[in-house]
């Protein structure tokens, strides 16, 4: 049975117009045979779509964004709260308390506090909801990333972005649901922007890989450099035809369907997604805002102003990675210091630039990585992963501006007041998007299969303006 709740046999069979036309019709756009989706909101959204700005590798919450003076007081010294329980390096290797590198002060009117890491997006703090008190159960970058993104650090399950596209549907037909723009290969890799056990089609489509600069990154496949545009349409026509009549007489086929709706949708993409990725009509004073045609702040400004341009033009989640770039075990200063400087001015851009447009109030921005790091020394420079308490930041898409929710310890090792797992942060999101965290479900393996998991998750209501 189709999502939509037509059986796909007698859809096929009660097709007067040939497969042909019935290709070619979708080719065109004026009908898709898979555009169902299971019902739409449960209420009414704040936000209409959603970019991740994703830090891979774990920035330091004690170096950017949580202040902690007592790190200058313990520097040096042995720490004074107990070790984690779980550690990811032998604590062998552990210093003393490493005092952080950069200074921290207050900005704006609501005074919340920053490192000199991030100047530019200092700027904006009156706009971010800093939560500090977030924590995770897997000290590992392959299991967080895929806990951060699917809410499962040991199967495999359908993406955050997955699970909006499935909820929402697509609000522009010609582009997909969910983009993921230069995309780490490591650690979970394809399983980070997979459809999981939900259709094939509800899969993020990547844009390039991390290993490719943002600058020559493009959708694989989507340009025919042999054939022009009419004769790569009656191309796909008749491989819908042929696939459409071989999908009739099959009663469950996703892989199929998904194929159908990828060819239906590389010909619809091959007008607009083009023309959505070409920065060159962007004004100077844009182009200078993120940081384009400067170093180091090129490949990343790209990344972001493509990914306002794709919410501009109705996706619903787009993904811009700087990929594994804030893994620290030696050397935080000489790198934190050249990581931030990559992604702080497009960062700033961002969000001043779709402010600027009114798109930031439905549009729902979140930045951080898969874990944090640890106030004691790693090896004498640099910190170790830490999941027991991080910091991520979101704006816009009804979350309120210039406020702090949760705390770690004094050192900043431990999440101890409003703890939260980054399961809320899902939740949190698609409300926003006004999906109903714990009623967005699919039947899979048994079980009502939700981003939350099993057990009811509520969203971070303190976060909602």
């Amino acid at each position: 049975m189709h999502p939509g709740g037509i059986s796909r046999r007698s859809l096929l069979k009660g097709c007067c117009a040939g497969f042909g036309s019935l290709a070619l019709d979708g080719l065109m756009g004026s009908s898709s045979l898979f555009a169902g989706i299971p019902g739409g909101p449960h209420h009414v959204p704040r936000a209409k779509r959603v970019i991740f700005l994703f830090m891979h590798g774990g920035p330091s919450q004690v170096d950017t964004f949580d202040y902690k003076p007592r790190l200058i007081k313990d520097h040096g010294k042995p720490l004074s709260l107990p070790l984690p329980r779980v550690t990811f390096a032998d604590p062998k290797q552990y210093g003393g308390v490493l005092q952080s590198p950069w200074e921290f002060s207050r900005h704006g009117e609501s005074g919340m506090w920053a490192s000199t890491l991030f100047p530019h997006v200092a700027e904006m703090v009156d706009d971010l909801c800093f939560v500090k008190s977030l924590h995770g159960t897997n000290d590992a970058h392959g299991g967080a990333l895929l806990a951060l993104h699917t809410g499962s650090d040991t199967f495999v399950r359908p993406s955050m972005g997955s699970w909006i596209q499935y909820g929402l549907g697509e609000e522009n037909s010609n582009l997909p649901g969910f983009i993921t723009i230069c995309p780490t290969l490591g650690h979970g890799g394809v399983n980070n922007w997979s459809s999981g056990f939900l259709p094939a089609r509800f899969q993020g489509t990547p844009i390039g890989h991390a290993g490719v600069k943002a600058r020559e990154a493009t959708i694989h496949h989507l340009k025919n450099n042999h054939w022009n545009q009419g004769l790569q349409q009656l191309q796909l026509g008749l491989l819908e035809e042929i696939n459409l009549e071989h999908l009739g007489k099959r009663e469950t086929d996703d892989a199929l369907e998904a194929r159908i709706r990828s060819f239906e949708l590389a010909f619809q993409m091959q007008t607009e997604a083009p023309e959505v990725m070409d920065l060159s009509g962007e004004t100077e004073t844009t182009l200078d805002l993120y940081g384009i045609d400067e170093e180091p702040t090129d490949n990343f400004g790209r990344q972001c102003l493509m990914a306002r341009r794709f919410a501009e033009a109705g996706v619903r989640f787009i993904q811009c990675t700087h990929s594994y770039k804030w893994d620290q075990h030696t050397n935080l200063e000489r790198d934190h210091s050249k990581n931030a400087h990559e992604v702080d001015k497009p960062i700033a851009g961002l969000l001043k630039d779709l402010k600027s447009r009114g798109l930031l109030e439905d549009t729902l921005v979140l930045w951080g990585g898969e874990f944090g790091r640890t106030p004691m020394a790693q090896d004498g420079t640099g910190r170790d992963h830490n999941p027991h308490g991080f910091t991520m930041w979101m704006a816009g898409g009804g979350i309120k501006g210039g406020v702090s929710l949760g705390k770690t310890d004094e050192l900043g090792a431990t999440a101890v007041e409003d703890r939260m797992h980054v399961k809320r942060i899902h939740a949190t999101i698609l409300h926003q998007l006004g999906l109903d965290p714990n009623a967005l479900a699919y039947f899979y393996g048994g079980l009502d299969q939700r981003l939350v998991g099993v057990q009811d998750t509520e969203p971070v209501r303190e976060l909602m303006a």
